[in-house]
């Protein structure tokens, strides 16, 4: 059983995630969470990662470090999305089990499912068709993670589950306007438009596509609440339940930060997958659920963002 007293590791606890994983296990009163940056500690490195696990034997392992970033980074740096999201997850995946660590939770990717899968997206729905290609070595990295933790399961009985969240965002996310999400992509140009008066909110491709996302404080909500779990799962989705298109979430962004501005659309930039809904049905049955708003959470990652101005 995981208590109070338990070592928890959070790997990766600088990121969006890890960093909410952090302050949510400090809120629920964690008093042992083992942290490391990544400069001490080379996550890619086996040797460098295997002898901190062995050194520090922690209770408990949430994996929120990985490679990650928009459709534009996704389909510059193929070989860096699949090469290190590998090698982190299996140094930190086999480094628990050779350490005799039996529990873990390992984030994924709503990417992971077919591009064109039916709706909403059931877990089950898993290698049944082809990926997006604009990010299909990034997802192929984090289904290898899936099937590690699955296997490593069935063979030596061990508790590692993977939540698959949706599009996640929040504060300590990175607003670059060539890597982010989208996001932290909308928030940076319609906060551009509030102080720069510009008139123009371009989005890239048709803006027809529809996202769901989730608020990163429900997310780290849900790795605490599982962590306390034990599951004969081996994959659970974590999402809202609620999806719009990009041109929606635009508008609201610009309603909800009190901007005006028209939208243009450059179709000369990729759509990505058109729709991705995830069914949340098993989360919920386990007594999970998401808390907060869209327009809390818009407002929340704005304060955010302008302290990292």
């Amino acid at each position: 059983m995981i208590s109070k007293n338990s070592k928890i590791f959070v790997a990766g606890h600088n990121g969006l995630v890890g960093s909410a994983v952090v302050r949510r296990l400090e809120t629920q009163g964690f008093r042992n969470i083992l942290t490391i940056n990544r400069k001490t500690l080379d996550l890619t490195s086996q040797k460098k990662t295997f002898s901190f696990l062995k050194k520090n034997k922690p209770k408990f392992i949430i994996i929120c470090a990985a490679k990650v970033g928009g459709i534009l980074a996704n389909d510059k740096f193929k070989g860096e999305f699949i090469y290190d999201n590998l090698q982190i997850q299996n140094n930190l995946i086999h480094g628990a089990l050779i350490n005799n660590i039996k529990n873990l939770i390992f984030l994924g990717s709503s990417c992971v499912y077919p591009r064109d899968c039916s709706q909403p997206i059931k877990e089950e729905y898993l290698l049944k068709g082809s990926l997006e290609k604009t990010n299909e070595p990034y997802a192929i990295a984090k289904i290898a993670g899936i099937k590690l933790c699955e296997s490593y399961n069935f063979q030596y009985k061990t508790n590692y589950l993977c939540l698959m969240p949706t599009n996640t965002y929040g504060p300590n996310d990175n607003y670059d306007e060539f890597s982010s999400h989208f996001i932290p992509a909308l928030i940076r140009k319609v906060h551009e438009i509030k102080t720069k008066n510009k008139k123009i909110l371009n989005l890239w491709g048709s803006g027809k596509v529809m996202r769901e996302i989730i608020y990163v404080d429900d997310l780290a909500d849900a790795c605490i609440h599982f962590m306390k779990i034990k599951t004969k799962k081996s994959l659970i989705n974590i999402g809202t339940g609620i999806d719009l298109t990009i041109t929606d979430y635009a508008k609201k962004i610009l309603k909800i930060l009190e901007a005006k501005a028209k939208i243009k659309y450059d179709k000369s930039k990729p759509d990505g997958t058109p729709k991705k809904l995830l069914d949340i049905s098993i989360a919920k049955k386990f007594g999970w659920k998401p808390k907060i708003k869209l327009e809390d959470g818009i407002l929340r990652a704005y304060k955010s963002f302008l302290k990292s101005e």
